[in-house]
């Protein structure tokens, strides 16, 4: 009975995952779809050929100034649990980068969480919490990014409007949640205690309280004002930081805008990839950037195509490949993706006491 149940589940979870591949891949041509409609080929490939690529250079080496902020952060997250040095963490970051650009539905974050479990016994739980929190704080700073530009953008379209109102009231609500629960974590679990004894069978309580504990645990980050300052200082950091990256590679091509239309850009651009995509963010993040230098910024589209497909390439490739070379250098091998996704299920998929 147990092998059926266990069969069944793990066929729920191929059929779920083939869906969400597949939902991804609709999204993502309905985006290029956008994208791509009034594309000039022949105006498109003389923008694309006249480019100044020795541009990107610079725009590549302060995103890796962003990237390592990034890793601080999470160092600085993953303190109340273990002290790992940037020089270990740096390479498990660029690992998730890799595996989020190569992978569907932001499997880079499980597979960081799994590479920091197998070298620092971390657990994977505690890390996605913190992991999670990060993703909180990236939507924020994306939505000031937009607040702050959004006086300045009369042109934006109504519709852009109202995506960041909804989206600020979710993220606003979220954080306050979160700060509450990582303040009193006795609290939070005796509110747990209270609904599993109405919602959760028996048998599986023991385990879901076990992730309950551990997911509050690393929240830890969230319970006092100063870490929570760091925090979105450094986001600050990391988002500038990936914005400077759009003003260089702007350069590379015959336009100007303001750098707030470009911070403009980079939240509403960044706000669009939580959607399910293709992997690398296909469609998603090149049609909003193009409608926004297109509308907002008055940029000639042939040019405004060029340069946001050239952007993308530009911060796909160089931390993909970063991130393949840390991969094999950790003898990781692709299956270990799978591995990862397992890893995680056992830690947040509840089981039966005696399992």
């Amino acid at each position: 009975m147990n092998g059926l149940r266990t069969l069944a589940e793990s066929f729920r979870r191929l059929v779920l995952k083939r869906l969400l591949f597949w939902v991804g891949i609709l999204v993502s041509v309905f985006f290029l779809n956008v994208a791509l409609r009034e594309l000039r080929l022949q105006e498109f490939w003389h923008v694309v050929r006249s480019a100044r690529y020795i541009w990107i250079v610079p725009g590549v080496l302060v995103y890796f100034f962003g990237v390592w902020a990034r890793t601080w952060r999470w160092h600085y997250m993953l303190r109340p649990f273990k002290i790992v040095s940037l020089r270990r963490l740096f390479p498990v970051v660029c690992i998730g980068y890799a595996g989020n650009n190569i992978y569907p539905a932001r499997a880079g974050e499980v597979i960081r969480s799994y590479v920091l479990k197998k070298n620092d016994d971390i657990a994977m739980s505690t890390s996605l919490a913190t992991v999670f929190v990060e993703r909180l704080f990236d939507g924020l700073v994306m939505l000031m990014f937009v607040f702050l530009a959004l006086p300045f953008t009369t042109t934006i379209p109504l519709r852009y409007r109202t995506l960041v109102i909804g989206l600020s009231m979710l993220f606003g609500v979220a954080l306050v949640v979160f700060m509450v629960v990582a303040a009193r974590p006795q609290r939070a679990m005796s509110v747990y205690h209270w609904l599993a004894g109405h919602l959760v069978p028996r048998p599986f309580r023991p385990r879901f309280a076990d992730i309950m504990e551990r997911f509050l645990l690393g929240l830890a980050s969230l319970r006092s004002g100063r870490d929570v300052l760091m925090i979105f200082v450094t986001s600050v950091v990391v988002w500038l930081a990936e914005t400077v990256k759009y003003w260089f590679v702007m350069h590379a091509f015959d336009f100007e805008v303001s750098f707030l239309i470009l911070m403009l850009m980079n939240g509403i651009v960044n706000l669009f990839t939580t959607l399910p995509a293709a992997p690398g963010y296909v469609g998603t993040f090149d049609a909003p950037g193009i409608e926004i230098l297109d509308v907002v910024g008055g940029v000639n589209r042939q040019i405004a195509t060029a340069y946001t497909l050239v952007l993308h390439v530009a911060l796909w490739l160089p931390i993909t490949l970063l991130g393949i070379w840390y991969f094999y250098r950790s003898r990781l091998r692709w299956s270990d993706f799978e591995v990862a996704a397992r890893a995680a299920e056992l830690e947040t998929t509840a089981r039966p006491a005696d399992a």
